[in-house]
């Protein structure tokens, strides 16, 4: 519906419209007339959905129909949709199919194969427009009912299609998500009962998941006094025996302790050994999350997403979620575009005279995307000095620190579409310099132990995404790496030889070292 709107003493065409759905399909409708689009609706579950055929007044011409999840009743069903079509002069059809979990991909693929046009609607508008005509009734064929009139009014929406390199790079971020979280769940289960067992003791260390000789002397030692039997330099030979690093002072720490230790649990054998069951877990979850994240940086060297590395603050990790919830940037005309998705604005609630503007949070929106990009804003506060002075900014006038978390995603919001829709780097007039994406994501690479291979297509993936005029300053802290692996001798050969071909890629050479007398080594 559209208004044409004037201002008193001046002629203006400018029209206002009101909001419309964004699945609409009228023009296709009016094309064809009403009587000859036909509608599918899908009500999902597990193992079967219930779906039947109208055209767009409401009309059924096929009546509610189970089928179930196998290929013979599906290609069943669309033979008959494809009869029905032809015997009731149907000329278009879209189907319409209520989310629901990952059960509805199957019948959504198969109409997909099959060339019909599929459309999603939310379960929050399927509830919607049933509860109007039937407010406490709720079987299939009210919800197939509801299903039709939400497509009708323009709530059946078309997905993005994502690309198998995009649902693999998500997929894989939220796989080392819930890994982080399960990791996190045996850090605390770890805690209790190494508290139970040895009362006091992780308190030795300020980390003790840093710490290579904090756990080691819980699975060679039974108990405190079984540690304080032994001398010091008995200790010290066993851990430089099984090459477990560590310093002096933390031993004297960690034996002062042991003379001062209070007996543990009457069970405390049994808390030590579903402690140490707890930490071998989490070892091989620590491994697997590591060759996640060398996957993922893989994966993110050859998006632009990459230039996020040049944002101070971001890391190969956070930029990595980020990608892999947001998808390709061609699909956001705008900044508002991504804040809208996340739901990253507040809710309001206006009748009458009555007007609060700045509620919470929507509720709706992209909950793992949200939680992205909140997570950078995190990021940034921290490590960022610019976002660290807003925050304490904001703080000092009495700002709440929601909204200080909120306004910081989104800035970060605005500024990492310039940048990824763009393909430029990092420039903002409050920093002087910004952060180089090649090399950090060679420190990435080097500190996750990745092989040489891989961190240098890495490399030759990233130098693609950066923008030809940035090519000379991405080359200087390689080069200056490369002097300084140079001058102390120290470090890998294949390091070396990585910064010689990156520099030679980046149209730069290599940067002889400074004589000194000595040879190279080989």
């Amino acid at each position: 519906m559209a208004v044409r709107t004037a201002r008193k003493g001046k002629r203006s065409s400018r029209t206002e419209v009101l909001h419309r759905p964004r699945g609409l399909f009228h023009s296709r409708v009016q094309r064809v007339g009403p009587e000859h689009f036909g509608i599918v609706s899908v009500d999902c579950a597990k193992a079967r959905s219930k779906w039947m055929l109208a055209d767009f007044y409401g009309s059924v011409l096929i009546p509610p129909t189970v089928v179930a999840h196998n290929r013979v009743e599906l290609d069943a069903t669309i033979a008959q949709i494809r009869q029905a079509l032809t015997s009731n002069e149907l000329n278009d059809v879209l189907v319409a199919i209520e989310r629901t979990g990952r059960y509805h991909h199957v019948i959504r693929d198969a109409f997909v194969r099959a060339e019909f046009e599929a459309r999603l609607v939310h379960p929050f508008a399927t509830k919607r427009f049933r509860q109007p005509a039937d407010p406490s009734t709720k079987t299939d064929d009210t919800d197939l009912a509801a299903i039709h009139r939400a497509a009708v009014n323009g709530f059946a929406l078309l997905e993005p299609k994502l690309t198998e390199d995009w649902q693999s790079l998500q997929m894989l971020v939220r796989h080392r998500r819930n890994l982080v979280q399960k990791n996190s769940v045996l850090r605390c289960q770890i805690r209790e009962h190494l508290e139970a067992a040895w009362p006091g003791y992780a308190a030795c260390f300020d980390e003790l998941w840093d710490s290579h000789i904090g756990l080691a002397l819980v699975r060679h030692y039974a108990t405190p006094r079984a540690l304080l039997a032994e001398s010091a330099p008995a200790i010290d030979h066993w851990l430089r025996q099984q090459g477990v690093r560590f310093q002096r002072p933390t031993l004297d720490t960690i034996l002062a302790w042991a003379q001062r230790a209070t007996p543990g649990d009457p069970l405390s054998e049994l808390h030590r050994r579903l402690a140490l069951a707890y930490d071998d877990d989490r070892l091989q979850k620590t491994q697997e999350i590591q060759a996640l994240e060398r996957d993922l940086a893989h994966r993110l060297a050859q998006t632009p997403y990459v230039l996020l590395l040049s944002f101070p603050g971001i890391n190969v990790v956070s930029a990595a979620e980020f990608a892999g919830e947001m998808g390709p940037i061609e699909h956001y005309a705008n900044p508002r575009n991504i804040t809208g998705r996340a739901g990253l604005f507040p809710s309001r609630y206006q009748s009458d005279q009555v007007d609060r503007p700045h509620g919470p949070l929507v509720r709706r929106g992209n909950r793992k995307l949200r939680a992205a990009i909140l997570g950078i804003a995190d990021n940034l506060v921290a490590s960022n000095q610019h976002f660290k002075v807003l925050a304490t900014r904001w703080k000092a006038l009495g700002k709440h620190a929601r909204h200080t978390h909120v306004k910081i995603a989104l800035r970060f919001c605005r500024i990492a579409f310039h940048m990824v829709a763009g393909r430029q780097v990092f420039h903002h007039p409050s920093l002087r310099e910004r952060h180089y994406i090649l090399d950090k994501l060679l420190a990435f690479h080097t500190q996750h132990q990745t092989p040489w291979e891989q961190t240098l297509r890495d490399l030759h993936h990233a130098i693609d995404q950066v923008p030809t005029k940035e090519h000379r300053g991405e080359a200087q802290p390689l080069a200056d790496r490369l002097q300084r692996w140079r001058q102390r001798r120290r470090g890998p050969q294949a390091l070396a030889e990585i910064l010689a071909i990156v520099l030679a890629r980046l149209g730069v050479g290599i940067v002889q070292s400074q004589e000194s007398g000595e040879q190279d080594p080989t």
